[in-house]
């Protein structure tokens, strides 16, 4: 019926799509093909794009004449351009820019090729003109830039008079502290060192409105942090020191005091941090919104009762803080003044020392407002913990289970534990088998909420749960909306629960079930079919696995892009060969054992 619609009216009616729905069209016939194409152009005419990401540039002829075509036909309209990790010449990033004159996002991230020489902008009437496209530049990400030096960064930030957020991470900063800190000249800037005196006369021009900075990984020191924080004028929100090693408990107070109308803090892996900085930041920091303490290694359960005080907070990221189990975080995230903190992400993962009863007392307290729930590798959480999330965390988006090992069918199917008699039955028991192949005797009552009832999840990972089986993930891995999944390193998945899973989660896109040796090809002969969207495939050390896969995969996931079947033994490099003309846009994994050593090669 559709194939006797008029073009227009095709057209028309395919504009209505997003634009990820209009590229699964095209493929339908060649007349859906132009219909879409010609909804494309009327969509980008009408809108244009906004934000783009440009990868794998370097200084060939060919770039530069994307490069040229993105600044002529898309320069006008973008606000958001990421050349992040590329190699563009000096040459063709002035073109670009040139064209580019509503931009309020750069993102120039690992682009080394551009700071290398120091000659960046060195030109008057380039920097004129740069200046001039980056006017309204608010935002821009110059991080793990080696060769960033205070030259060329006074050079490419001087033509974004406009700035108000900065990213420095991982570029290596030198620091000359005590008198050293005085601010210094333009003309005293080095062609050869980034220094954080430059940076701070940086600040200092800027405060009235710099509001976000990303310091995470310069090494930056207690009396640094210290002088930024006290800079005249300067009213922060957003501040990332992740893996500041040196910073002290006592250089975090004072920044709390300085800087108090901070809405977002990344302290992870400072780890020289203790209970007393999480203690200066509920007093201090009133409007905190984000908080980030990963990898705090000597953060206790007796900081935790700080978190009481930050009444805004939405985002909490405690992982890796093995020595806090959860006893006093229940009363901190609940109710105060009878009024609990509205946690829209909670983050405990390899917090080791996390237990069930301390989670059975956190997870009511956290509410209908958590969206992202992360307790990956708490290997002591049993099915007492998914029954908690099932019944209180009905509106997650993303749960994240991984090696949480104890975890087992009975406890995503909602059925209680199996009697003595049953555990010491062969798995998978017939309770369990029922569920999945169809009744012969009544089903057993569920003692609690499955895993069906998180019907918003997008995201879900199972990694190394090595207990389950085709008889829960058959069941209830039922999930229109999902699009991550991982199962990777369940022994006990079979073709029968990878083709149920297919039919039930058709809308994945990444998808991980490295190790997982019981899958054949003929399993997904009859699954492939289900993920037309999928993009990342994740198939590694899937010993049984042959090119026969391949072939079906190339035939039904159009849309992948990233493939790994490294450590696949039956799958050979002219298999892969293959698979990359039918799809070159793949990119693929695939590792063998050469005369001893193990060999990874990307192609």
């Amino acid at each position: 019926m559709a194939e006797s619609l008029p073009l227009e009216m095709l057209t028309y009616i395919l504009s209505f799509l997003p634009l990820s729905d209009q590229k699964e069209a095209s493929l339908v016939s060649r007349a859906w093909y132009s219909a879409a194409q010609n909804a494309l152009r009327e969509s980008l005419g009408l809108r244009g794009i906004s934000c783009i990401s440009l990868t794998n540039l370097d200084g060939s002829p060919t770039s530069h004449q994307v490069l040229q075509s993105v600044a002529y036909h898309l320069g006008p309209h973008l606000q958001s351009l990421c050349l992040g990790g590329g190699s563009p010449t000096e040459a063709s990033f002035v073109t670009l820019i040139l064209g580019c004159r509503a931009l309020r996002v750069l993102d120039l991230s690992g682009c080394n090729s551009l700071f290398t020489s120091g000659t960046l902008l060195s030109q008057p009437e380039t920097a004129q003109g740069v200046r001039q496209a980056l006017s309204g530049l608010r935002e821009l990400n110059l991080a793990g830039l080696r060769d960033l030096a205070d030259l060329s960064f006074n050079q490419l930030s001087s033509c974004a008079p406009s700035l108000e957020r900065l990213s420095l991470a991982y570029c290596h900063l030198t620091f000359e502290l005590g008198p050293a800190l005085i601010s210094i000249g333009l003309r005293d800037s080095s062609p050869s060192q980034f220094s954080f005196r430059n940076l701070l006369r940086f600040v200092k021009e800027r405060a009235g409105r710099l509001h976000a900075l990303d310091l995470s990984g310069t090494g930056l020191p207690p009396e640094a942090l210290q002088a930024l924080g006290q800079v005249a004028g300067l009213q922060l929100q957003e501040l990332n020191l992740h893996s500041c090693q040196d910073l002290s408990t006592e250089a975090v107070a004072t920044l709390c005091r300085q800087q108090p109308g901070l809405t977002s803090l990344d302290l992870s892996g400072c780890s020289e941090l203790t209970d007393g900085a999480l203690l200066a930041v509920s007093r201090g920091l009133q409007n905190l919104r984000r908080l980030s303490l990963g990898k705090l290694q000597r953060l206790t359960d007796a900081g935790c009762t700080a978190l009481g005080g930050l009444r805004k907070l939405q985002s909490l990221n405690m992982a890796e803080c093995c020595l806090v189990s959860g006893r006093e975080l229940a009363q901190a995230l609940g109710s105060v003044r009878g009024a609990p903190l509205r946690l829209e992400s909670l983050s405990l993962a390899f917090c080791s020392s996390l237990k069930d009863a301390s989670v059975f007392s956190v997870i009511p307290a956290l509410g209908p407002s958590l969206r992202v729930l992360d307790l990956s590798s708490c290997v002591t959480l049993t099915n007492g913990t998914v029954q908690a999330i099932c019944t209180y965390l009905t509106h997650l988006s993303v749960l994240r289970l991984a090696w949480c090992k104890e975890l087992c069918d009975w406890g995503l199917l909602g059925l209680g534990e199996p009697s003595e008699e049953h555990a010491q039955r062969p798995q998978p028991c017939p309770e369990l088998e029922h569920q999945v192949s169809g009744p012969k005797d009544p089903s057993p009552e569920p003692q609690g909420p499955s895993l069906l009832t998180l019907r918003a999840l997008q995201e879900l990972d199972l990694t190394a749960c090595s207990k389950l089986t085709d008889a829960s993930l058959a069941k209830v891995l039922q999930f229109p909306q999902l699009r991550q999944l991982s199962l990777s390193l369940l022994p006990a998945l079979t073709d029968m629960g990878l083709v149920a899973v297919a039919r039930s989660c058709p809308s994945l896109e990444r998808l991980a079930l490295s190790h997982c040796s019981c899958l054949s090809d003929k399993g997904w002969a009859q699954a492939a079919s289900s993920w037309p969207r999928l993009q990342h495939l994740n198939l590694s050390s899937c010993s049984q696995l042959t090119e026969q896969t391949l072939d079906t995969i190339a035939q039904a996931c159009k849309q992948l892009r990233v493939l790994d079947v490294a450590m696949c033994s039956g799958i050979n490099m002219a298999a892969v060969r293959r698979l990359q003309a039918q799809l070159p846009q793949v990119t693929c994994v695939q590792s063998r054992f050469v005369g001893g050593a193990d060999l990874t090669l990307t192609l």
